[in-house]
C-alpha cells in the first residue's frame, strides 16, 4: 500500500494542468475577487473584511478542486483502462487503494490552502494570531475529506465521457451556491435557505468560525458529518458493486 500511495503522489506532482487548477487558481481567483476590496468595510452578517472572508472561500474552493477533481476523474479513467482490475489481484485491501487516491490528492491540497493564505498576507495584509493560521489550516484541510469522498464515488458512479460534466456540474453547483465565489449575503434569502444545507457553506463556515474566535455551529459539523457519511458510504458501496461487476 506504501508504494501505491507513493506512486500516487508523483502522478499528482507531474500533473501540471491539475497543479495548476488546484494550487494556483484558487490565488488568483483571490486577487481577482478581492484585489481592489476595501480592508476595512465589513461584509453584512458576518463581521469580516471581503479579503478576510474570500481568504477562507479561496482556499476552501482550492482544497475542493484538488480533492473532488483529482479523485473522480483518475478512478473512473483507471476503471476503463483496467489498471483496478489489476489491482484487485493484488494483496492490496480497497481501503489501501481508497486511502492512496486520498493520500495523493491531499498533498496538493494542502499547498493551494497554503499559498492562499500567504497571498492573502502578503498582497492584502491580512493578519490572524498564530493559532487561528494553523487552526484554519487543519480546519480546511481535514474538511477536504468529505469531497475527497465524494469524488472516489463519482469516480465508481460514472465512467468515460460521462465522469468529467457529472464532475463539473457538481463541482459548480456546490461552489457557487456553497458560497465559495461570493457571499451568499448577496443571495435572496430563499437560496440562503437552500445554501445552508449544502456542505461547501459548512466546510467554509468551519474556517470563518476560526477566524471570527468562535467555535464551529453545531449545524455546520452536522451537515459535514452527515455529508460524509453518505458520501462515503456511497462510495464504499459503488466500489463493491464494481468489485462483483468485474
Amino acid at each position: 500500500m506504501n508504494s501505491l500511495i507513493k506512486l500516487e503522489l508523483v502522478r499528482a506532482l507531474r500533473n501540471r494542468k491539475f497543479l495548476f487548477f488546484s494550487v494556483i487558481y484558487p490565488s488568483l481567483l483571490f486577487l481577482l475577487i478581492a484585489g481592489n476590496a476595501d480592508g476595512h468595510t465589513e461584509i453584512d452578517g458576518t463581521g469580516l473584511t471581503l479579503p478576510t472572508y474570500m481568504m477562507v472561500s479561496m482556499a476552501s474552493f482550492g482544497a475542493l478542486t484538488a480533492v473532488l477533481m483529482g479523485n473522480s476523474e483518475r478512478i473512473a479513467k483507471e476503471r476503463e483502462s483496467g489498471w483496478v482490475r489489476q489491482l484487485r489481484l493484488t494483496p492490496l485491501p480497497g481501503r489501501g487503494y481508497v486511502l492512496a487516491k486520498t493520500a495523493g490528492t491531499a498533498v496538493v491540497s494542502l499547498p493551494s490552502i497554503v499559498i492562499v493564505f500567504a497571498v492573502a498576507a502578503a498582497m492584502k495584509d491580512v493578519r490572524l494570531d498564530a493559532w487561528q493560521w494553523l487552526a484554519l489550516t487543519g480546519a480546511i484541510w481535514a474538511g477536504s475529506l468529505v469531497f475527497a469522498a465524494l469524488g472516489v464515488a463519482i469516480g465508481y458512479l460514472a465512467g468515460g465521457d460521462a465522469v468529467r460534466p457529472i464532475t463539473m456540474i457538481t463541482y459548480f453547483v456546490l461552489s457557487l451556491l456553497g458560497g465559495l465565489w461570493m457571499p451568499t449575503t448577496t443571495f435572496p434569502r430563499w437560496l440562503q435557505d437552500i445554501a445552508e444545507w449544502l456542505p461547501t457553506h459548512a466546510y467554509a463556515a468551519l474556517g470563518r468560525a476560526v477566524e471570527q474566535k468562535q467555535a464551529p455551529h453545531t449545524a455546520d459539523l452536522a451537515v459535514l458529518a452527515v455529508s460524509f457519511l453518505l458520501f462515503a458510504g456511497g462510495a464504499a458501496w459503488l466500489y463493491r458493486k464494481d468489485t462483483l461487476k468485474a
